[in-house]
């Protein structure tokens, strides 16, 4: 077996160039701050927010000290990293990497960072090759129903094995679906994540070894938003994934958004009205597209280009109905004890609210229409326990066991 390792060599040269974006964020952030208490009065007004004088020299002569090292130890490192190999990742690394794409994953995509997770399907742990031939080796056993699991926001397929209790390898031994598990970066937008997706799906059924006869998705929190995304841009596209859809289960996914990440959006809104407290402000906007699409459920290219996602404003995304044709269920966790508990219009499962959950929305023609039989609320169930419990599975069985025609 391969030796695994928490931190690979590449990663060192990675995480130098993080450090070196940190450096340089903290050095705008105190310049910042310099300005506002000498100008409190025009702080708010005025962009951008320089010292001036020998102020300014002494800030871009750091800045320029901080670009030079860094470049220097980007080369170096390039030079000497590759003499020591590769091993393994191993699960820790892999958490440590679902968290850090979750949080700056847009960042480090946009700046070139090797940390920045692309999307892939997987089974073991292992990608998949998307190519016939390959897909029959690896998977010799490939069942014409597959079942593709998609994780949550900071999350990673390998986490699916929770408690003893994997989702898919459950539905594979009791229904013949094939798993495979969707690796994607989190901290992206949910709508490039289900483009990606749905081209994904479309290579995986073109090059399947077996006639695809049925799809499933099952999903947990951010995947669902995820997968209605790529059902979306899939039927603008009439690609040929969607008719095989049969199933569309999402476990806890936030439809009408997170009340963390509206908090959140609150706080950057209140330090921003602040004069000394504004600079501060840039460390909530260090939050990723994937956390901001979370205020409220983005699906849609639309509902955030031209817009700046920091700035405080109404929901004003598109409704995208679920999709047609399919099988759609919403299962929701609370960690109360029963129906009449508080806490479901307050946390529900400790980041999702009930309501979100299964698609309720104050305003009708938001609803997702659900069948009442297709929705379900574990109680005393927090989050991450929606990836583990009996009931949540014993619910996937009663759904799956009805025939989908």
């Amino acid at each position: 077996m391969k030796k695994t390792s928490h931190i690979r060599p590449a990663d060192v040269r990675a995480l130098a160039r993080l450090a070196t974006d940190a450096t340089l964020g903290v050095v705008d952030l105190v310049e910042d701050v310099h300005h506002h208490v000498l100008h409190p009065e025009r702080a708010l007004r005025q962009a951008p927010r320089r010292a001036r004088g020998i102020s300014s020299f002494v800030y871009s002569a750091v800045r320029g000290v901080t670009r030079v090292v860094g470049d220097g130890a980007d080369r170096a490192l390039a030079r000497f990293l590759p003499m020591f190999g590769e091993h393994a990742s191993s699960p820790q690394r892999e958490a440590v990497l679902a968290i850090l794409n979750g949080i700056l994953g847009d960042h480090m995509l946009k700046t070139g960072n090797s940390l920045a997770l692309r999307m892939q399907l997987r089974r073991n742990g292992q990608p998949l090759k998307l190519e016939r031939e390959a897909l029959n080796n690896t998977i010799p056993q490939a069942s014409g129903k597959i079942v593709v699991l998609l994780h949550g926001l900071c999350m990673n397929d390998l986490q699916w094995q929770r408690q003893g209790h994997n989702h898919g390898t459950a539905l594979e031994h009791d229904f013949g679906y094939t798993p495979l598990y969707l690796h994607y970066n989190s901290g992206l937008h949910v709508s490039s994540n289900g483009r990606a997706f749905s081209a994904l799906l479309e290579q995986l059924v073109e090059q399947w070894p077996q006639p695809v006869e049925e799809l499933m998705l099952v999903c947990h929190s951010m995947g669902g938003l995820v997968a209605r995304s790529a059902c979306h841009y899939a039927a603008e596209e009439q690609l040929a994934w969607l008719p095989r859809l049969s199933r569309l289960v999402c476990l806890g996914t936030p439809h009408h958004g997170s009340p963390l990440e509206r908090i959140g959006n609150w706080v950057d809104t209140i330090l921003q009205a602040l004069p000394y407290a504004a600079p501060f402000a840039r460390l909530g906007m260090l939050r990723s597209a994937g956390i901001t699409d979370l205020r409220y459920g983005n699906l849609l290219d639309s509902d955030w280009e031209g817009r700046n996602r920091f700035t405080r404003a109404a929901d004003g995304r598109s409704f995208v109905p679920l999709p047609a044709g399919v099988h759609s269920y919403a299962l929701a966790a609370m960690r109360g004890k029963d129906s009449g508990d508080i806490s479901k219009f307050l946390i529900g499962d400790g980041l999702v609210p009930l309501d979100s959950a299964l698609g309720r929305h104050a305003d009708p023609e938001r609803t997702l229409p659900f069948p009442a039989s297709n929705l379900s609320i574990v109680y005393e169930t927090g989050h991450l326990d929606l990836l583990s419990s009996p009931r949540v599975y014993e619910k996937l069985r009663e759904w799956i066991g009805t025939p989908a025609n």
